[in-house]
């Protein structure tokens, strides 16, 4: 009888060992998500960015992104459901020092936590926010969010949303973000690129990720992680520059993908500083 080969001498180290908690791998997330997809495109500008490790910090909310922040092998908070920007926004403001990143859903940061999105953009809080849209509340039954479009089915929707859904870079752009992107997680190299590029940006960085959810969202409306990646491969256009009032999601129309804005604009941490320390400001 043949022994088991000892599978550990010929593993291959993972790619972002340095970055994940590798105790906690196999991860949670559903076969055909995309989440995954799109917190290693998060991890690589991370990477990129050659800034020391130990100068982030990540926050993350609740539902089945906010599981990101348990994942990543940086000083990290799994905050309270919708709660996360707040988290961020104390730290940022305590550690100016720190490049502080909030990965969350759709679900906590724009609907419980759609308040303090708004707020945070009008400050210019210079944190990052990545958001992963899957169009639905997926930890919690496949419930209609802020985002999903308008006729989908859900499981409190069952004869279609009649609702019209958030267009979130054109409020992101409303709220006073100054840097606003938007990629699936098929573009992930695009993603890895822009997330470099907004943690070196100074002031509100809103990254969107379209991201499938086949189990919450698909099967309610007929359409499998495949099909969405084919969405994503077929109808989508990039045109960076484009007028967020033009970044609907529809398909029948395509969806455009890429940078829209990246303005320079004073910081809340320069701001206040200004205000109540100029002595700092003018030596």
């Amino acid at each position: 009888m043949t022994k088991n080969p000892d599978k550990s001498a010929t593993c291959q180290p993972h790619p972002l060992e340095d970055l994940v908690r590798m105790d906690r791998i196999p991860h949670i997330w559903c076969s055909g998500c995309g989440i995954g997809s799109v917190f290693t495109s998060c991890l690589t500008g991370i990477r990129q960015t050659g800034i020391p490790y130990n100068q982030f910090a990540m926050v993350s909310g609740i539902g089945c992104s906010g599981r990101g922040a348990g994942y990543i092998n940086i000083d990290s908070f799994h905050t309270t459901h919708g709660r996360a920007i707040p988290f961020a926004t104390g730290i940022k403001t305590a550690r100016p020092d720190l490049n502080v990143v909030v990965f969350s859903g759709d679900g906590d940061l724009f609907a419980i936590g759609g308040n303090h999105f708004i707020h945070a953009a009008r400050r210019n809080m210079d944190i990052t926010v990545i958001c992963v849209n899957n169009l639905t509340y997926g930890m919690t039954g496949g419930q209609v969010a802020a985002t999903t479009p308008h006729g989908a089915k859900s499981s409190t929707t069952v004869a279609g949303n009649p609702e019209t859904p958030f267009n979130l870079p054109l409020l992101a752009y409303a709220s006073g973000a100054t840097y606003i992107a938007r990629w699936t997680m098929l573009h992930a190299r695009d993603l890895a690129d822009t997330v470099e590029e907004a943690l070196n940006h100074r002031g509100f960085s809103f990254i969107e990720a379209l991201s499938p959810c086949p189990i919450n969202f698909g099967r309610r409306n007929k359409e499998t992680a495949l099909d969405t990646l084919k969405k994503y491969h077929e109808k989508t256009i990039i045109k960076n520059g484009a007028n967020p009032a033009e970044l609907d999601i529809d398909y029948s129309r395509g969806v455009i993908l890429g940078k829209f804005v990246d303005i320079d604009k004073p910081t809340h941490d320069e701001m206040y500083r200004k205000m109540y320390w100029p002595q700092e400001t003018t030596e």
